[in-house]
Formats: C-alpha cells, structure tokens, sequence
C-alpha cells in the first residue's frame, strides 16, 4: 500500500485565488505571506532611542502608562499605511493577526519582562463596529496572544461613549474629545494583573492613556502598551 502523501497546496490556491500585496498591488509569491518582500523591506523600524523618546513624550509626565513599545513608525502614504489600511478597511484580517504574530517574535523578550497577565485590544464604540463589522486591534491582538501564549479579552474594557475620529485633532482636542471614554467591563479580568493594551497606531498617546487610567482605576496591578507602530 502506497504511504499517505502530503502535498503543499499553497501553489493551487495561489492559482485559483491569488494574493497581493496591499502596498504595490503585486501578486505574491508563495514564500511571502501578507505582504511584498520589497514592500517589507522599506518599512521603518522603530529604535530604542526613538522608543525611548516617544515614552518620555507622550507617558512619562502621567504616570499612568508603565511601559512602552512598537515595532514600526508610521510614514504617510508608505508601505505600513497601505499595509495598515488593507486591515481597518478591506477585512484582511490575516494581515491583522500576522503583524501581531510579528509583534511577539520581534518584541517577546521585552513584554515578557514586563509579566503581562492579559492583552486587552483598544475598543472601538459599538455603533463604530457595527458600521465596520470588526476591530482591527482586536485581529492584531489574537495574533499576539498566540504567539506570547498570553491570554487575551476584548471585553475588559469597553468604549462608553463614541467619540469623532482623531486624525483631524492637535493634542489637546485629540485629549478634551477621548476624556473619559473607557470603562472597565469586567473587573474580575482585571484586578490586580499586569495589563498590555494594544492599537495598530499610537500618535499622541491620548488613547492610550484613557485607557491605562479606565484599568488602572478598575483594579489593574499596571498597565503597559504596544503598537504596530508609531506616529508623530
């Protein structure tokens, strides 16, 4: 009797259903997995002295942010941009969890310095995901959580008031117009523990902050964060 045989069927879906970059629109080889090689190679990657000076910046003066990471630095109308997009905009949410995966070979040694207890996804208000159908952070959190084996809930926390989108905003309206919009749902998820929070980019920190001070006033031993990448 033959031996069972096992074949590699990427190249035959690739033929029927063919993937492409979200950067240069190229079609993908079988060896790329999300994005371009090429596109890959051109992304920016966040250093320690830009970590360093971001974190100093945006969370130090409040105290409520414990620690800080990224991976990448946002650029307009660059690679990432396009790449970020093909997640919130196009339900590439393969593209979501591969960037979190991405996140937790590249950063595993320092968030596991940090003891993290549970990852929690930035939420978006109920009426902004149903006009979306999903959250993107909560796709780039699955990803991250698989590979730290870390557990993770995206109902912690919870957005209790919709608020306009930030794109448009300095600091100061980015911080009147996030003021207190989070809230804890479940304490018993979060007391006493070691909280990651996540978003695919960080650009004041306002955010961020919101939602470190929502945790850390329900009980959460500290809370630290982590993004895709960094914007000014």
């Amino acid at each position: 009797m033959e031996e069972n045989k096992i074949f590699n069927i990427t190249p035959y879906i690739d033929f029927f259903l063919p993937r492409f970059c979200p950067a240069c629109n190229k079609k993908l080889s079988e060896s790329e997995r999300c994005i371009c090689d090429e596109c890959f190679s051109t992304i920016k990657r966040a250093d320690a002295d830009r970590l360093n000076s971001e974190f100093e910046r945006k969370f130090t003066s409040t105290k409520i942010i414990s620690g800080f990471t990224s991976l990448f630095v946002f650029e307009k109308d660059k690679a990432l941009q396009s790449f970020i997009h093909s997640i919130k905009y196009n339900k590439r949410f393969l593209n979501a969890k591969f960037l979190g995966s991405l996140i937790g070979k590249e950063l595993e040694e320092q968030i596991n310095n940090w003891n993290i207890d549970l990852i929690v996804p930035v939420p978006l208000h109920y009426l902004k995901k149903a006009e979306r159908g999903y959250n993107q952070s909560e796709y780039i959190v699955k990803g991250l959580s698989r590979k730290l084996k870390i557990q993770n809930s995206a109902k912690a926390l919870k957005r209790a008031r919709y608020t306009e989108t930030q794109t448009a905003f300095n600091l100061e309206e980015r911080e009147k117009n996030i003021s207190n919009a989070f809230k804890v749902r479940s304490k018993q998820k979060i007391i006493g523990k070691n909280i990651l929070i996540v978003d695919d980019v960080i650009t004041t920190g306002s955010t961020i902050k919101e939602c470190g001070k929502a945790l850390l006033k329900g009980g959460a031993k500290s809370v630290y964060a982590c993004s895709v990448a960094i914007a000014d």
